[in-house]
């Protein structure tokens, strides 16, 4: 089967004002304004989504929101509903980052939740996934991964998989500077296709993208993506510089 077409994802946590979101987005749109053969998107924080959707669009790069509650609305002082992101002009959202896992308690069944309401409302979610390094150190990767998985997609059929991407992000890598080898990274994600192909058929499978996250640069990119089952990357520190973010779209080049 071809390859899956690949999505380049830019995380911007908890950086940016308004003007320097709209700024970096501006200098972005005009940088990757020849790029066809591979699917960028931006995740910039919610203050400054709506003035991005202005500068994004007519362009190729897609809007993401970092985070959503699953309720469509209600009294729930600081959140965000998917009604409001799609307002905003976002298409897809990130769904149980492990900094959401790690600081702010969410657990399989609130990324369950989260991601129902998401696919409901017509919004494509971003569901990461990953293990801490003692858990990795003790030989549980897999296990983790498959209780993240089948919890967080508890409920699913075929057919809502087909907006669905995965993100791999090992917790120990993230932020850290160390990156999952390309190997560690392949074996992770051949690993996350058979079993959705088990749960959902290999056709299903075959067509989700599976991004990995975790200290991707421009050194080491081109590497991962190298990879039968590495879709692409969703990146942190390095999609901050619209040049540096550049460098990773631009990666077959």
């Amino acid at each position: 089967m071809t390859k899956r077409k690949p999505l380049i994802a830019g995380n911007w946590k908890m950086h940016k004002t308004g003007p320097e979101a709209v700024e970096t987005a501006r200098k972005l749109a005009g940088l990757t304004a020849d790029v066809d053969r591979v699917d960028v998107m931006i995740a910039p924080p919610f203050t400054a989504l709506a003035q991005v959707a202005e500068v994004l669009r007519g362009t190729r790069i897609m809007l993401c929101a970092q985070n959503m509650h699953w309720e469509p609305r209600g009294a729930f002082t600081g959140e965000i509903s998917a009604e409001m992101l799609l307002a905003a002009g976002c298409t897809h959202v990130i769904l149980g980052h492990s900094e959401r896992r790690q600081f702010f308690g969410e657990t399989d069944q609130t990324v369950n939740l989260k991601l129902r309401a998401a696919l409901a409302a017509g919004l494509k979610p971003v569901v990461c996934i990953g293990e801490s390094e003692s858990e990795r150190d003790e030989g549980k990767t897999f296990s983790v991964l498959d209780k993240q998985v089948q919890n967080g997609l508890k409920g699913l059929l075929s057919d809502d998989l087909k907006g669905l991407t995965l993100a791999y992000e090992p917790v120990w890598a993230i932020g850290t500077g160390k990156t999952a080898s390309s190997q560690q990274a392949q074996e992770v994600h051949a690993y996350l296709r058979d079993q959705l192909a088990k749960a959902y058929g290999r056709s299903v499978a075959e067509a989700v993208r599976i991004l990995y996250g975790g200290s991707v640069k421009p050194a080491n990119i081109a590497e991962l993506m190298a990879m039968e089952d590495v879709d692409g990357a969703l990146v942190g520190g390095a999609s901050l510089e619209a040049e540096t973010f550049n460098q990773l779209v631009h990666y077959q080049n």
